[in-house]
């Protein structure tokens, strides 16, 4: 399996939302960065507890739009919702030993564009 289907596999079992089985995927050193909040969670199990006890309205469901790879790096960006919330994750991923070593994620949260530059963009 390539890095980009490591990647892709990941996203596919998130999917199943056993996130004991996605930590499977996972390095024995693995570490996950979510800047934003400044928060950094360390190895597999953290990251399946943190997973599971996350205050979901529903399943989660994950599609990916577009992921890019670079020799150890595969670059995600997937829309993740729960029912409820629709959000938008650009993930760095960092390959080790055929596992996923560490992420860095960025949650860009959505807002109304201003209307002063409406007359040069369109909606999407």
């Amino acid at each position: 399996m390539n890095n980009k289907q490591i990647i892709e596999n990941f996203w596919a079992t998130m999917e199943t939302n056993d996130f004991y089985a996605v930590a499977q995927l996972l390095h024995d050193d693995y570490i996950l960065e979510w800047h934003q909040s400044g928060e950094r969670i360390r190895g597999r199990d953290n990251f399946a507890a943190i997973n599971t006890y996350y205050p979901a309205e529903g399943k989660w469901t994950f599609k990916i739009n577009h992921s890019v790879a670079e020799g150890d790096v595969v670059v995600s960006d997937v829309n993740v919702s729960d029912g409820k919330v629709h959000d938008r994750v650009i993930t760095f991923s960092t390959i080790k030993d055929e596992k996923i070593w560490k992420q860095i994620e960025f949650w860009p949260q959505a807002f109304e564009a201003p209307e002063w530059r409406a007359k040069w963009v369109e909606k999407i």
